[in-house]
């Protein structure tokens, strides 16, 4: 079964699960979020795998975030909508392995779901 890797080219952490990965001859298909953002049904199916809620694959350090949306008020959809809108602010990478998902920040914890 392939891994997806939701990815970002540009983002050390990315590059550095690509790495690993890599080394375990894992076969991976990526994600380019930025340039094919997620739906909100993608969203949520990513909630699910993840077990997490909406706010924490948001990327609330991002510059963007703070400038545009920290101490307004978001519900779940809402949330869903600024990473639709917005998608360098979901948090990276991701990795689905079958019916789980984890963030990989650090890479290794990729080992986590395999």
């Amino acid at each position: 079964m392939k891994l997806l890797v939701y990815h970002n080219g540009e983002c050390s952490k990315c590059r550095s699960l690509t790495e690993l990965l890599q080394s375990k001859g894992a076969e991976v298909e990526y994600k380019f979020y930025l340039h094919e953002p997620l739906t909100t049904d993608e969203l949520k199916g990513l909630l699910q795998k993840l077990q997490l809620p909406v706010m924490d694959i948001v990327r609330t350090s991002e510059p963007l975030f703070a400038e545009q949306f920290e101490g307004k008020e978001l519900n779940e959809e809402g949330c869903l909508q600024v990473i639709i809108d917005n998608p360098i602010l979901l948090q990276r990478p991701i990795v689905v392995y079958g019916g789980k998902a984890v963030i990989a920040r650090p890479a290794e914890k990729v080992l986590e779901i395999l």
